[in-house]
C-alpha cells in the first residue's frame, strides 16, 4: 500500500487512513483535551504521514509508525501550549484500601459495572496525557509493550514501569472519586 501511495495512488492513502484512524484518534483523544485542537492534530498527523511516507523503512508495522507520528505530534503540541506532561508530585503513595461488592443479581451487577465504568472514565480524565495514552494503547488497542515502546520511543522496561505507575494513579483517582461520592 505504501508503494502505491508513493506512485500516486490516492485511494491507497485513503485506505491507510481508514486502517489507522482508530489508533490515531485514540492517541490524540487521550493526550489532547481541546476538541478543536484534536481535529487540527489529526489533520497534521496525516499530512506528516503523507509527506514522510518515503521515509518509512518497513522495519515496523505501518500502524506503529503512524502511531509514533501521532504521539510525537501531540507531544509537540503540548509542549507548545506549555501543558505539563508528567504531573508534579506524581502519586506513589498507596491509596486507601479498595472496595468489593458481591453482585446479588444481574441487574444490580449491570448497574455496578456501569457506575464503575463511569468512575474509571472520570479518573482517566484526571491522568496526565502520557499515562492516559499508555493505558489506552495497552488495554483498549491491545498493543504489546514492544509496539507501544516503538510508538512512544521508550524501552519496553520503561513502558512497563510507566504503565504500572499509570494503573496505580488510575486506581488512586478511582478510589478518591468513589470515596468522595459515598462520603
Amino acid at each position: 500500500m505504501v508503494r502505491k501511495v508513493l506512485t500516486g495512488d490516492q485511494r491507497a492513502f485513503s485506505q491507510i487512513i481508514k486502517e489507522t484512524e482508530g489508533l490515531v484518534a485514540q492517541i490524540i483523544f487521550k493526550m489532547i483535551a481541546n476538541s478543536d485542537d484534536r481535529k487540527d492534530l489529526a489533520q497534521d498527523v496525516y499530512l506528516k504521514v503523507y509527506q514522510q511516507l518515503d521515509r518509512f523503512r518497513f522495519q515496523a508495522k505501518l500502524s506503529t509508525w503512524i502511531g509514533q507520528i501521532a504521539y510525537h505530534t501531540c507531544l509537540h503540541h503540548l509542549e507548545r501550549k506549555k501543558i505539563a506532561l508528567v504531573p508534579i508530585g506524581d502519586s506513589d503513595r498507596e491509596p486507601s484500601p479498595g472496595f468489593s461488592t458481591p453482585f446479588e443479581n444481574e441487574i444490580e451487577g449491570q448497574l455496578m459495572r456501569e457506575e464503575l465504568s463511569q468512575l474509571v472514565a472520570s479518573a482517566m480524565d484526571q491522568l496526565n496525557p502520557i499515562y492516559r495514552t499508555l493505558i489506552t494503547l495497552y488495554h483498549q488497542e491491545e498493543l504489546s509493550y514492544s509496539e507501544i515502546g516503538q510508538i512512544v520511543q521508550l524501552p519496553e522496561g520503561t513502558v512497563k514501569s510507566y504503565l504500572f505507575r499509570a494503573r496505580k494513579a488510575l486506581k488512586a483517582h478511582v478510589l478518591r472519586i468513589y470515596n468522595t461520592n459515598i462520603g
